[in-house]
């Protein structure tokens, strides 16, 4: 969970953008509207999106808890990316989408460079990622779909403070302190894969969102600081999913997304309560039996 600057807020549009290939799919049958066709029947092809939540390799702090990681350059670390590069291969994207602010040049500029040997890969994850991933699938670019956000973790903090609620936030806000340790603890003695699986999992990912709705007791009629908190990172993810799914050009399209595991439940949400687009996990590419 980040401090961010304040963005505008603006409202849900009830008319949405749909891609054109949507368009030349073919129209339910009346048993399908009725909800009588038969649950195997084929269904149109539709795009997928798999959303990989990984933790920050750089550990680069920004975060209200952060995991305590080791140096992911190192030869054994180095090693077992390899091996996630095996795995998610499997998926064959079409594209790759990393967590850089939409419409800026740099990422795609040091792709580039990355590209044509004039660039050392960082221990940041959009590099151990997503370059390795683009550039082992000969991909000429890479997608930047970041949108930043306000989140107003003070606010809610303020108003537990002025309403005798400062140990209940306390609380919550050690377990969530506590699961983050756990994933430290899980990264020493396991690999980047083991890892990742671990964090991407259902289980890990439903912890993850209740710990964003436990703000939801902290506030008031016309002083709504913890709803108003979720509200605005919902805000920010559905933003996030915007932007992820103007890469569509095709029903043939694979989006592979690499994101802080923060987001994943939230972006997970949006992927598969749009009828337009499939939602993958990383437990599809484990599980060969799907």
């Amino acid at each position: 969970m980040r401090s961010k600057a304040t963005i505008a807020a603006v409202s849900l549009a009830s008319f949405i953008s749909v891609p054109a290939f949507s368009q030349e799919l073919p129209a339910q049958s009346p048993a399908a509207r009725a909800g009588t066709e038969p649950l195997h029947a084929e269904s149109p092809a539709r795009p997928e999106i798999l959303i990989v939540g990984t933790y920050h390799m750089a550990s680069p702090g920004r975060d209200v808890h952060n995991m305590e990681v080791d140096d992911v350059l190192s030869a054994t670390r180095q090693r077992e990316i390899t091996e996630l590069m095996e795995v998610l291969r499997r998926f064959r994207p079409t594209k790759v989408a990393v967590e850089s602010r939409v419409g800026r040049r740099r990422i795609p500029e040091r792709y580039a460079e990355y590209l044509s040997g004039e660039y050392t890969l960082t221990r940041n994850e959009i590099d151990q990622i997503g370059f390795r991933l683009a550039k082992e699938l000969g991909h000429e670019t890479i997608y930047p779909v970041d949108e930043d956000g306000e989140f107003p973790y003070f606010r809610v903090l303020n108003y537990a403070k002025a309403n005798g609620l400062e140990a209940q936030f306390d609380s919550l806000q050690a377990v969530t302190g506590a699961r983050v340790e756990r994933q430290g603890e899980f990264l020493r003695s396991h690999t980047v894969l083991e890892t990742l699986v671990f964090m991407n999992s259902d289980a890990r990912v439903a912890q993850d969102v209740a710990g964003y709705y436990a703000f939801v007791p902290f506030g008031d009629p016309y002083d709504y600081a913890g709803p108003d908190l979720i509200a605005r990172w919902f805000e920010r993810n559905i933003r996030i999913f915007r932007n992820i799914r103007a890469l569509i050009t095709s029903p043939d399209d694979r989006i592979l997304v690499v994101y802080g595991a923060g987001h994943l439940g939230w972006l997970q949400q949006n992927v598969d309560n749009d009828v337009s687009v499939q939602l993958r996990k990383l437990s599809d590419l484990i599980d060969v039996s799907k």
